[in-house]
């Protein structure tokens, strides 16, 4: 009796450092392309531990508040994060969470999975091919020249600079079309309120390709972003009495050491690089989207969808 109590307490011993070990990977990985990590955890907690997924959900949620404490502190403490810009999107991003919970029960769910999944992937294009661009200009040193800021920008004085570690040189830069990305930073909100998506990948994505942000300053600035988000959420998930604290222990553990080693080798990487693993990861989300609209619309079941 007692070996068979020993056998369980080792079991679940090993399921929390496997448990662990998955989240220090989604730190590390969120904190190179400014997400929280929930696109691993949640799969991984649901398919691997056969978890509900409104609990995977809800460890997913405490470990992003983890990782943006650990990551974006150590982006701030490297200067890289744009605070101004953070605060401005986040106002938008709020606003479009709000939205999208209360129109959620008017609009059909997969019409706005496949627009997401169409904006995903139009800018994983640009994405894609302006991903050696930014180092060529970071290395002539004309990044952001002939590019004018305009009035909301200058108003709020988004423009900023920071050390790139990688090209060993200082990179300034100014925030342009802060209405355009303000909008997609909504729409980034709507999506998250109405399908449970993270919206970190579609901010980086407008800052890096429509606001003329550098790569580096928009994975910084997301992840100082989303952690607010995230604590909304998690103070409704608390009340609700949704968190296991057996679960989100080990995960936000493993999610704030792993987003703290991320941090620290993010500003090393050539932002072609954190470019490229941005694309992939912008692909796989696209094509999840893209599934659930289709399945959840029409009936067709893509393979590979979780």
């Amino acid at each position: 009796m007692l070996f068979g109590s020993g056998e369980i307490y080792f079991a679940m011993l090993l399921s929390y450092l496997l448990m662990f070990l998955i989240a220090v990977f989604a730190g590390f990985f969120g904190a190179l392309v400014g997400i929280g990590g929930g696109i691993v955890i949640v799969p991984a907690l649901s398919v691997i531990f056969h978890l509900p997924i409104h609990t995977a959900i809800a460890a997913s949620i405490v470990s992003v508040i983890a990782t943006s404490i650990a990551g974006a502190r150590s982006y701030v403490d490297q200067q890289i994060t744009n605070v101004r810009l953070g605060m401005f999107l986040e106002i938008s991003t709020t606003l479009g969470a709000l939205l999208g919970a209360l129109i959620g029960v008017m609009v059909r769910g997969w019409v706005l999975a496949l627009t997401f999944a169409a904006l995903v992937f139009y800018m994983a294009i640009i994405s894609f091919r302006t991903r050696k661009t930014e180092d060529k200009m970071i290395r002539a040193g004309v990044y952001g020249e002939g590019v004018s800021s305009d009035t909301i920008s200058l108003s709020l004085r988004l423009a900023g600079n920071y050390h790139d570690a990688a090209m060993q040189t200082e990179v300034n830069y100014m925030a342009t079309r802060t209405v355009e990305g303000s909008l997609i930073s909504s729409f980034a909100g709507i999506a998250s309120g109405m399908l449970g998506v993270g919206g970190g990948i579609i901010k980086v994505a407008a800052m890096n390709s429509l606001m003329g942000i550098p790569m580096k300053v928009a994975v910084a600035t997301s992840k100082f972003m989303i952690g607010v988000t995230a604590a909304i959420s998690a103070v409704v998930y608390f009340i609700a009495g949704g968190i296991n604290f057996y679960v989100v222990a080990p995960v936000a553990l493993g999610t704030m050491l792993g987003a703290t080693l991320g941090s620290a080798v993010m500003n090393k990487l050539r932002s072609r690089v954190i470019k490229t693993i941005f694309f992939v990861l912008m692909l796989y989300l696209g094509y999840q989207m893209l599934a659930r609209g289709l399945s959840s619309g029409f009936g067709i079941n893509l393979p590979g969808t979780l």
